[in-house]
């Protein structure tokens, strides 16, 4: 006797098994937390190892600072001296005049950065906001004063300098800035310039109807609307006029009026 069996409906035959799609996202959130785990640590551990290329010569000079001299001269002896000698920091303060000479260098760096901040500011506004004949040819005429070495340069303005009685004085290191000079002015004005063509028009259109004038609009409407270049250049303005060596060896004689790094 043959067996019979019932036919399946070819609907039925078709359908698939019922798929955990609960069991499915919970994996798929699993290996991407562990993909986000791996990737977070190699990040990690790229960011140390370049901290610690920049952090290397401070960690090194902290123990090398509190050495005794004898200690100094024992190459056995590398980071955990055998006594700390904390009056290091009294001899160096005092037999360099440190403070002195830090607050020559506050001076000169916070003066120029104020003038560097304000006078390429107002520069860079004539470039970007107001057009005159000449303007691109000028402002090319900045920009190539940034490939100009000032060592070529500094005998003809040791000289002028001389010839007005600014030689000893923070006159030459500080009144360039308000000048739109100083160090790397042109790269601050070129900064200042980026920032100002790209704000919109109508604010200053709006301004110029209520009657301000040019210097007003950029006083009131251009420059607080432009907080990134002034963070920029008041940042590279300090650092490299702290850091300034070369201007200051020139123009300074007195000891009294040097700076840090003199």
């Amino acid at each position: 006797m043959k067996r019979i069996i019932p036919a399946v409906p070819r609907s039925a035959r078709m359908k698939s098994p019922a798929v955990d799609w609960t069991l499915v996202r919970s994996r798929m959130l699993s290996k991407s937390r562990w993909y986000r785990l791996i990737y977070r640590i190699f990040v990690y551990v790229l960011l140390i190892d370049l901290a610690f290329v920049f952090l290397y010569p401070f960690i090194y000079l902290v123990p090398t600072s509190l050495k005794q001299p004898i200690d100094l001269l024992n190459f056995t002896i590398k980071w955990i001296p055998k006594s700390l000698a904390w009056e290091n920091f009294y001899y160096g303060a005092v037999g360099l005049q440190y403070w002195v000479h830090f607050k020559n260098s506050a001076v000169i760096s916070v003066l120029s950065v104020i003038g560097q901040v304000l006078s390429c500011s107002f520069v860079a506004y004539g470039f970007a906001r107001i057009r005159f004949p000449g303007r691109e040819a000028l402002f090319m005429l900045a920009m190539f004063t940034l490939i100009i070495p000032p060592q070529t340069i500094i005998v003809p303005m040791f000289l002028q300098y001389k010839e007005i009685g600014w030689i000893d004085t923070i006159l030459p290191l500080v009144l360039p800035g308000y000048l739109a000079g100083g160090l790397r002015g042109a790269l601050f004005i070129f900064i200042f310039r980026q920032m100002f063509r790209g704000l919109t028009w109508e604010l200053e259109d709006a301004a110029r109807v209520d009657g301000c004038g040019s210097f007003r609009v950029y006083w009131r409407i251009i420059l607080p609307l432009t907080p990134p270049a002034i963070v920029v250049t008041t940042l590279l303005s300090l650092v490299w006029h702290w850091n300034d060596f070369f201007e200051p060896s020139i123009f300074l004689t007195t000891e009294d009026k040097f700076t840090l790094p003199m």
